[in-house]
């Protein structure tokens, strides 16, 4: 299609694709040096020539192109300079409808140029005829306006540029900070900690200083001290004799005062009276003897809850659970027969340790308990003694009932520490006649067996002999109403859960303790008691405390899996090599005095031994690998000091009691912190101090998080390179913190 611009003396030819392209335009700008009304004239002209039928008779193309004139005023005017689209001139078409009717003769068809159906197919009643108004070209053709939208292009073109160009500078920017920061360091900003009674402390409106009712009112600057009882009452939670001083202080006030505005002398036997009261209000009574003495300077009848408040903190003592006896403050409160003791008395136990003060009532209550105390604690005494009292209230053991097995059952983890329960509880049974056997591996099965069987009050076991015998129908349990657990956690990492929950299953359940928590025992009665030790509270343990154990009294004896003060922990970074020659200088500092060296493994502590022995050193090994008899033999001479050295594994790591041990030597350090905490418990015990040497390498990441805040909570040094190790700044298992992955800054070569 040709069109002409008028105004600025352009020609454009436009292409319209229907096919493939709707709504396309192509432009093509033609530059014409003729003058208006010469362009004007050659298209009306050529208009005419191709369409001679619309020149009437008598018109002449001047004629004609007047009138087109005149149509162009009226038809251009509402189309200038305004948007041009599609939907617009539909508007335009059909506001202009009529003018359009009347000189629709000025109007050409167009269909040899290629523009059939142009613009207004939708809405123009003759469908096949497109419509051109003379010199009327669209908003967005007309060569000014492409102009003014090509020089915004290229200022958004330049801006865009300029945007890129400083991204680009704050993007190396950063990657010179983050060079600087990898090879010259930075300091990390920390985070402030903030308690959580400060974080969600109430806060009000305004600080306390700034409350000026004291300044402003005279009410408040000289407050009136109520006298109780005219100067003879207390206020509670106050010191009472400095009470007495402000009453006589105040009485003597006002007397002297009354005297002044009377004029009375004050007499000798007055004065005699009111320093008298003085010389009271400065001693005690009998009620500040009995507040402010110490609780152990008085009789059990005199303690107050204040006072019991005061012992368990004293002794690190929580309790969890309800209606809770108070505990024993010494052996006489103990309420123990006098058999027992005087076993005790023979045994060397002079005062009772907190596991003892607090679970030994608890057991003679019939109470179930966890005890959850440290090593070397006592625990021991703390179940045996309540089991004896228990079997001596029964009937004597007898032909008839020897067969229906033992009165209590005590299970242990290893044939050691459950051979070391059976000596104590021979110690303490001494007076009253009972029975103890002892049922363990590496000794015959059969024996064993016999021995139940002929009858014994007392079964100290290990699981899984034990529900051999029970199995093999060696032994029965029919009337065993009293079970302990002694190290639990320790038998369900060795995997003994099932055999312990078999123990358990075979036991009678008909003396079951009620399960309502308010309800209280009948003392004579025979109650199921169940005691469960641990240092720690794994899964395997609490599920065996929920399902055998009724409202158990929880006792726990400072912090759970914590090392006792009396141990001096110390920590050494080394490599593999140097730890034989450091294991040799820290012996020859020791003396005479005895060590225990813990390894991981039974080849590591026989290689190690050889090399002891012939170093010079009286040295012994422990492990799995030996005979029952080996075992015995090695345990025994260490505790008769004919060794000074026992290099073992793991199997001496629980309970065993090995008196006077001072040093503890990890050469191998153990892959978790829970067998760190009972190996080292084997110095220390019994009031004594033991000191803990533990040789650490860098194979040893999985225990550096929870070694060093061990090292912290007990105030003992922490190596340099273990503060600084990555490893010991995040639990294993936990994601740290960091910053997000788009924040990284990507290097590429």
């Amino acid at each position: 299609m040709w069109c002409s611009d008028w105004g600025n003396g352009h020609g454009y030819f436009l292409d319209y694709d229907f096919e493939n392209h709707k709504d396309h335009y192509k432009v093509l700008e033609l530059t014409c040096d003729a003058s208006d009304d010469e362009i004007r004239s050659n298209f009306i002209r050529l208009a005419l020539k191709w369409h001679p039928d619309k020149l009437k008779e008598g018109d002449s193309a001047t004629s004609k192109f007047q009138e087109i004139n005149e149509a162009y005023q009226v038809l251009s005017d509402p189309f200038t300079r305004r948007e041009y689209d599609s939907e617009r001139m539909l508007r335009m078409y059909e506001h202009n409808m009529e003018i359009f009717d009347r000189y629709k003769e000025l109007i050409f068809t167009c269909n040899g140029l290629g523009m059939k159906n142009f613009l207004w197919k939708r809405q123009n009643p003759f469908d096949e005829i497109a419509f051109v108004f003379f010199d009327r070209v669209p908003l967005f053709l007309i060569p000014d306006r492409r102009i003014r939208d090509r020089e915004r292009e290229e200022e958004a073109k330049a801006r865009e540029k300029a945007r890129v160009e400083k991204l680009v500078e704050r993007e190396r920017e950063k990657e010179l900070d983050a060079i600087k920061e990898q090879y010259l360091g930075g300091k990390k900003p920390k985070k402030r900690v903030i308690r959580p009674s400060e974080k969600f402390r109430f806060s009000f409106d305004w600080e306390n200083t700034e409350d000026t009712s004291r300044d402003m009112n005279a009410l408040y600057q000289n407050p009136h001290e109520a006298q109780l009882l005219f100067g003879r009452g207390f206020r509670a939670g106050m010191d009472r004799r400095e009470q007495k001083k402000q009453a006589a202080k105040h009485e003597r006030e006002m007397r002297d005062e009354i005297r002044k505005k009377d004029g009375v002398v004050e007499r000798p036997e007055e004065a005699a009276a009111q320093k008298e009261r003085e010389e009271a209000a400065d001693t005690y009574d009998s009620f500040d003897m009995r507040v402010d003495r110490h609780w152990s300077d008085k009789r059990l009848e005199e303690m107050t809850e204040r006072d019991w408040r005061i012992f368990r903190e004293d002794f690190n003592i929580s309790y969890k659970g309800s209606r809770i006896p108070r505990p024993m403050r010494s052996w006489e409160e103990s309420r123990l027969s006098s058999e027992l003791l005087k076993a005790v008395e023979r045994a060397g136990y002079k005062k009772p340790s907190p596991i003892q003060m607090a679970a030994i009532p608890l057991g003679l209550q019939q109470r179930d308990v966890i005890g959850i105390a440290e090593t070397g604690s006592g625990k021991t005494a703390a179940f045996v003694l309540p089991m004896l009292a228990y079997i001596s209230r029964l009937p004597p053991m007898s032909e008839e009932n020897e067969t229906e097995g033992p009165y209590a059952v005590v299970m242990a983890p290893t044939r050691e520490l459950a051979q070391q329960i059976e000596e104590e509880t021979v110690k303490f049974a001494h007076y009253l006649g009972f029975r103890v056997t002892s049922i363990v591996g590496g000794q015959s099965i059969e024996e064993q067996g016999l021995k139940i069987t002929q009858g014994c009050e007392i079964v100290i076991a290990t699981p899984g002999r034990l529900i051999d015998c029970l199995e093999r129908r060696y032994a029965v349990l029919n009337q065993c109403n009293y079970v302990v657990l002694d190290e639990a956690d320790r038998m369900i990492d060795m995997g003994f859960e099932p055999q312990v929950a078999g123990v358990l299953d075979a036991m009678p359940s008909s003396n079951l303790k009620p399960e309502n928590e308010e309800e209280e025992l009948d003392e004579k009665k025979i109650y199921r008691t169940t005691y469960m030790f641990s240092a720690t509270m794994p899964p395997g343990v609490e599920r065996l405390a929920r399902k055998y154990l009724r409202n158990p009294v929880v006792v726990t004896i400072g912090t759970a899996g914590k090392t006792t003060d009396l141990i001096s922990q110390h920590v050494i970074m080394m490599k593999e090599s140097e730890k034989f020659f450091r294991l040799q200088k820290l012996l020859d500092e020791l003396g005479d005095k005895t060590a225990i060296v813990f390894v991981n493994t039974k080849k590591n502590a026989d290689s190690i031994a050889k090399n002891l022995d012939k170093a010079g050193y009286r040295v012994t090994t422990l492990h799995g690998g030996k005979s029952q008899e080996q075992r015995e033999i090695s345990l025994e001479g260490f505790r008769a000091k004919r060794y000074t050295v026992l290099v073992a594994t793991d199997v001496v790591g629980r309970g065993i009691d090995i008196p006077d041990v001072a040093h503890v030597i990890n050469y191998d350090m153990p892959k978790h912190i829970e067998m760190y905490t009972h190996r080292i418990g084997r110095t220390g015990r019994a009031g004594k101090s033991g000191v803990a040497t533990s040789f650490l390498t860098l194979h040893d990441t999985e225990v550096f998080y929870d070694l060093k805040q061990m090292l912290v909570q007990s105030n003992s040094a922490v190596p340099p390179e273990l503060a600084r190790h990555e490893a010991s700044r995040f639990k294993p298992g936990t994601v740290p913190d960091r910053p997000p992955r788009h924040s990284d800054t990507v290097y590429i070569n």
